[in-house]
């Protein structure tokens, strides 16, 4: 895209699923990308993006996970189980399971294993990471689709789930559905079929994921915490909603 863009970026199987748009959403683009660097580098220089995914690795962690997931999760009811605990760097740049758990046991207080849903996040944590620390042009922020919901919903968690055991809840995505058409979004654009390689909640997530972009970009967004701390690598540590 030619102009600066707003940006909300989810994980999907394909690799990463966008949806892209000027400030009031009328005319959005959804995109597919096999890896993260190719996705950001279609938008002009100084696009805001923000994405699902941890950015700035500590080297320690404490209670919770890394600080913004413990500030997050208890705002989220029923929904807090959607934020996972990232652990170390060391861990994260881990290829083995059973390598990340030990390191993960070495550099955290009290001490904590890895889930299998985060070790799976492992490869687009490093990829994004990998990215920042090399240096990039484009604004990216680390949010959380449903941190970015409550935001929408007044700053009270949904009441209901999106998936119930892996399958698609109707009534849960209809509420999301709802709460984006509030933002500025075309409830024909949210019916949509998913592209090829993304599931209908990675779309949404996308969507919710865009409208925290905005804020972004006009100075509108909170962050977790209130004053970001930073990797050993310059990163923030912060969830924006």
């Amino acid at each position: 895209m030619d102009t600066e863009t707003l940006v909300g970026v989810d994980g999907c199987k394909a690799g990463w699923i966008a949806v892209a748009s000027a400030e009031d959403f009328a005319s959005c683009q959804v995109i597919i990308a096999s890896d993260f660097r190719s996705l950001i580098e279609s938008f002009v220089p100084g696009s805001t993006i923000a994405v699902d995914m941890p950015i700035g690795l500590p080297d320690q962690i404490g209670k919770g996970g890394r600080g913004p997931e413990a500030l997050i999760r208890p705002l989220l009811g029923e929904r807090q189980s959607s934020v996972f605990s990232i652990p170390a760097r060391a861990a994260v740049y881990a290829e083995d399971y059973s390598e990340a758990c030990r390191i993960a046991l070495l550099t955290s207080d009290p001490l904590r294993k890895v889930s299998r849903q985060a070790f799976h996040l492992f490869p687009k944590i490093r990829e994004i990471d990998q990215l920042l620390i090399s240096g990039t042009r484009q604004q990216i922020y680390e949010v959380h689709p449903e941190l970015a919901f409550w935001r929408l919903n007044n700053e009270n968690p949904l009441q209901t789930p999106k998936k119930i055991k892996g399958r698609i809840n109707p009534q849960g995505m209809d509420e999301r559905k709802g709460l984006l058409v509030s933002a500025g979004f075309d409830r024909e654009f949210l019916d949509q079929k998913p592209p090829r390689g993304a599931a209908a909640d990675d779309f949404l997530d996308a969507c919710a994921c865009l409208s925290v972009a905005r804020r972004l970009k006009h100075g509108l967004a909170k962050s977790f915490p209130d004053h970001p701390t930073e990797d050993k690598n310059g990163l923030q540590i912060a969830i924006w909603a």
